[in-house]
């Protein structure tokens, strides 16, 4: 069965059979489910090469993967939104090309996909404050989605981002709320926008009370069990320690919590944790009580969410940028309690 035959058996337009086999977020939810039933009783399966021909796409799109010794996408959390990202694109019959290259050809990467056709647009992961990828993208003229946001970009883009700041606040204040005044921040590396973006949040809720950061409180690295682990300890060894950690990584607070519970203290009750929780498929904060009190919000929903917001800007390139900001739940866990009495 042929699209036009799909669409006449349904009483509906090809496009908007096309657009709800696509993912298109314009189409209802009550008529994405009837077209996608239709397809799977008639096992309809559109014909990719000729897709292809008439649309001059590729089908594809890019994840171009930098690894060096430093740098915050590869970890557990860029598999978990790969995977949501490619749920939106084998539904849309879109496949998924990743490159990994080293930093300094991350820029040749990009031309050469543009260059090639072999991708119709580009996911950008891991933005810096001030990213020139942004700027090279619309050079090139390859439809994108920022993973984030770049604070100092000159230049208008699509970007989902999780609401940093606010969550940072949030997390902080319930700190101040709780009694605790020595409040350390064992952050990502602040080149990062995301890192940038949560100091300022720590920072802003200290103010509002009147409090002044102590450097000596802030740490920032890349996000793994073990810098955590040595953050931590550092924090611990000072002659006026924290009461009270924010990490930023589920990661690296596993690493906190081993630094803690080595000198005997326990979690909740002589030093308190609060952490950013992506809600990773395979690696989640406790069952029914989460251990850690966290800021949560699903990196696997935003990969979703990206990705359709990438093909929804192939299908109509004029359309000016998008752009969507998710708030973190604040989530509490058996990780934090008043603070202790001197």
């Amino acid at each position: 069965m042929n699209l036009k035959e799909l669409s006449e058996r349904l009483g509906l337009s090809q496009t908007t059979v096309s657009r709800a086999l696509n993912g298109f977020p314009e189409v209802s939810e009550a008529t994405r489910t009837k077209v996608q039933a239709a397809a799977r009783r008639y096992n309809y399966r559109p014909n990719m090469r000729a897709r292809g021909l008439a649309t001059g796409r590729a089908m594809a799109i890019g994840h171009v993967i930098p690894v060096s010794s430093k740098h915050e996408i590869v970890n557990p959390v860029f598999a978990d939104f790969i995977a949501g990202a490619g749920e939106t694109y084998s539904g849309a019959d879109y496949d998924m090309v990743l490159t990994v290259v080293s930093d300094a050809d991350e820029a040749d990467a990009y031309r050469k996909l543009r260059a090639k056709g072999t991708v119709d647009g580009i996911i950008v992961h891991g933005p810096k404050v001030d990213d020139s990828r942004i700027a090279l993208l619309h050079e090139i003229g390859l439809p994108f989605v920022v993973h984030g946001r770049s604070s100092e970009a000159a230049l208008s883009y699509s970007w989902l981002d999780v609401n940093n700041r606010r969550a940072f606040e949030r997390a902080t204040s319930f700190l101040l709320d709780l009694g605790h005044r020595r409040i350390a921040l064992v952050n990502g590396l602040e080149t990062m926008d995301f890192a940038f973006r949560r100091r300022r949040g720590y920072e802003a809720a200290l103010a509002a009370r009147g409090l002044a950061p102590d450097p000596a409180l802030i740490l920032s690295d890349e996000m793994t069990e073990a810098n955590g682990y040595r953050a931590t300890h550092r924090l611990l060894e000072l002659a006026a320690p924290p009461t009270a950690l924010l990490t930023s990584s589920y990661i690296s607070a596993i690493g906190a919590r081993r630094a803690v519970e080595e000198r005997g203290l326990k979690l909740g009750r002589d030093i308190s944790i609060v952490t950013h929780d992506d809600e990773l498929s395979y690696f989640r904060n406790g069952e029914d009580v989460p251990i850690f009190t966290a800021t949560r919000s699903s990196v696997r929903e935003a990969g979703r969410q990206a990705a359709a917001m990438l093909l929804d800007l192939i299908a109509d390139p004029d359309q000016t940028p998008q752009t969507r900001l998710l708030e973190a739940a604040l989530i509490v866990g058996a990780s934090t309690g008043p603070a202790p009495r001197p």
